[in-house]
Protein backbone atom coordinates (compact mmCIF):
# COMPACT_ATOMS: atom_id res chain seq x y z
CA UNK A 1 0.00 0.00 0.00
CA UNK A 2 1.60 3.30 -0.98
CA UNK A 3 1.65 6.33 1.57
CA UNK A 4 -0.59 9.35 0.49
CA UNK A 5 1.32 12.13 -0.75
CA UNK A 6 1.93 14.89 1.86
CA UNK A 7 2.13 18.28 0.37
CA UNK A 8 1.99 21.52 1.99
CA UNK A 9 -1.66 22.67 2.78
CA UNK A 10 -0.34 26.11 0.91
CA UNK A 11 0.31 24.26 -2.09
CA UNK A 12 -2.69 22.23 -1.54
CA UNK A 13 -4.47 25.63 -1.49
CA UNK A 14 -2.56 27.05 -4.22
CA UNK A 15 -3.89 24.02 -6.26
CA UNK A 16 -7.52 24.63 -5.86
CA UNK A 17 -7.97 28.17 -6.08
CA UNK A 18 -5.86 27.49 -9.66
CA UNK A 19 -8.55 24.87 -10.77
CA UNK A 20 -11.18 26.86 -9.43
CA UNK A 21 -9.71 29.97 -11.67
CA UNK A 22 -9.84 26.99 -14.77
CA UNK A 23 -13.67 25.74 -14.07
CA UNK A 24 -14.64 29.19 -14.32
CA UNK A 25 -13.39 30.48 -16.96
CA UNK A 26 -14.30 27.24 -18.70
CA UNK A 27 -17.75 28.34 -17.67
CA UNK A 28 -17.72 31.37 -18.76
CA UNK A 29 -16.84 30.16 -22.48
CA UNK A 30 -19.59 27.90 -21.88
CA UNK A 31 -21.87 30.83 -21.13
CA UNK A 32 -20.53 32.93 -23.94
CA UNK A 33 -21.23 29.68 -25.99
CA UNK A 34 -24.62 28.82 -25.04
CA UNK A 35 -25.55 32.97 -25.34
CA UNK A 36 -24.61 32.76 -28.79
CA UNK A 37 -26.75 29.89 -29.52
CA UNK A 38 -29.69 31.65 -28.08
CA UNK A 39 -29.26 35.03 -30.06
CA UNK A 40 -29.24 32.60 -33.29
CA UNK A 41 -32.54 31.16 -32.38
CA UNK A 42 -33.88 34.80 -31.26
CA UNK A 43 -32.49 36.25 -34.73
CA UNK A 44 -34.23 33.62 -36.43
CA UNK A 45 -37.45 33.81 -34.91
CA UNK A 46 -37.40 37.70 -35.81
CA UNK A 47 -36.71 36.72 -39.55
CA UNK A 48 -39.45 34.82 -39.45
CA UNK A 49 -41.79 37.67 -38.25
CA UNK A 50 -40.39 40.23 -41.16
CA UNK A 51 -40.13 37.88 -43.87
CA UNK A 52 -44.33 36.70 -42.88
CA UNK A 53 -44.73 40.40 -42.89
CA UNK A 54 -43.12 41.41 -45.96
CA UNK A 55 -44.60 38.49 -47.94
CA UNK A 56 -48.22 38.80 -46.19
CA UNK A 57 -48.30 42.34 -47.31
CA UNK A 58 -47.55 42.06 -50.86
CA UNK A 59 -49.71 38.79 -52.05
CA UNK A 60 -52.78 39.36 -49.40
CA UNK A 61 -52.98 43.52 -50.93
CA UNK A 62 -53.59 41.54 -54.68
CA UNK A 63 -55.80 39.16 -53.22
CA UNK A 64 -57.64 41.00 -50.67
CA UNK A 65 -58.66 43.86 -53.57
CA UNK A 66 -59.99 40.92 -55.57
CA UNK A 67 -62.17 39.48 -52.59
CA UNK A 68 -63.69 42.44 -51.65
CA UNK A 69 -64.39 43.49 -55.40
CA UNK A 70 -66.14 39.89 -55.49
CA UNK A 71 -67.68 40.12 -52.04
CA UNK A 72 -69.41 43.86 -53.29
CA UNK A 73 -70.48 42.51 -56.23
CA UNK A 74 -72.39 39.94 -54.73
CA UNK A 75 -73.57 42.50 -52.31
CA UNK A 76 -74.95 44.88 -55.39
CA UNK A 77 -76.68 42.01 -57.10
CA UNK A 78 -78.60 41.75 -54.12
CA UNK A 79 -79.69 45.10 -54.51
CA UNK A 80 -77.18 46.63 -51.87
CA UNK A 81 -76.24 50.39 -52.77
CA UNK A 82 -72.66 50.07 -54.26
CA UNK A 83 -71.13 52.17 -52.12
CA UNK A 84 -72.12 50.47 -48.52
CA UNK A 85 -71.36 47.07 -50.66
CA UNK A 86 -67.69 47.90 -51.17
CA UNK A 87 -67.37 49.20 -47.50
CA UNK A 88 -69.30 46.34 -46.05
CA UNK A 89 -67.19 43.75 -48.24
CA UNK A 90 -64.14 45.74 -47.25
CA UNK A 91 -64.85 45.26 -43.45
CA UNK A 92 -65.78 41.33 -43.80
CA UNK A 93 -62.23 41.18 -45.26
CA UNK A 94 -60.35 43.11 -43.47
CA UNK A 95 -61.82 41.62 -40.19
CA UNK A 96 -61.03 37.99 -41.26
CA UNK A 97 -57.47 39.27 -42.23
CA UNK A 98 -57.15 40.96 -39.33
CA UNK A 99 -57.40 37.77 -37.08
CA UNK A 100 -55.19 35.68 -39.12
CA UNK A 101 -52.42 38.31 -39.12
CA UNK A 102 -53.04 38.12 -34.86
CA UNK A 103 -52.72 34.93 -35.18
CA UNK A 104 -49.09 34.69 -36.67
CA UNK A 105 -47.70 37.80 -34.87
CA UNK A 106 -48.84 35.50 -31.50
CA UNK A 107 -46.86 32.57 -32.81
CA UNK A 108 -43.37 34.68 -33.28
CA UNK A 109 -44.14 36.36 -30.17
CA UNK A 110 -44.38 32.91 -28.36
CA UNK A 111 -41.11 32.08 -29.74
CA UNK A 112 -39.32 34.85 -28.70
CA UNK A 113 -40.14 34.29 -24.78
CA UNK A 114 -38.11 34.21 -22.30
CA UNK A 115 -38.24 31.04 -21.48
CA UNK A 116 -36.77 29.88 -24.74
CA UNK A 117 -33.68 32.18 -23.89
CA UNK A 118 -31.97 30.66 -20.63
CA UNK A 119 -29.09 29.15 -20.13
CA UNK A 120 -29.90 25.27 -19.00
CA UNK A 121 -26.98 23.82 -19.60
CA UNK A 122 -25.00 26.67 -18.30
CA UNK A 123 -26.83 26.79 -15.40
CA UNK A 124 -26.65 22.45 -14.23
CA UNK A 125 -23.21 22.90 -15.21
CA UNK A 126 -22.64 25.92 -12.68
CA UNK A 127 -24.51 23.69 -10.26
CA UNK A 128 -22.68 20.74 -10.23
CA UNK A 129 -19.40 22.69 -10.47
CA UNK A 130 -20.16 24.13 -7.03
CA UNK A 131 -21.56 20.70 -5.66
CA UNK A 132 -18.01 19.03 -6.05
CA UNK A 133 -16.85 22.29 -4.66
CA UNK A 134 -18.29 21.99 -1.51
CA UNK A 135 -17.14 18.33 -1.56
CA UNK A 136 -13.89 18.85 -1.40
CA UNK A 137 -14.12 21.41 1.11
Amino acid sequence: MAAPESRPLGELLGGLVNDLSTLFRKEIQLAKAEAGEKVSQTMGGVASIAIGGVLALGALGVLLSAVVSLIAAFFVNQGMDPTMANALAAFVVTAIVGIAGWMSISKGISALKASNLNLNRTAASLSRDADIVKERL
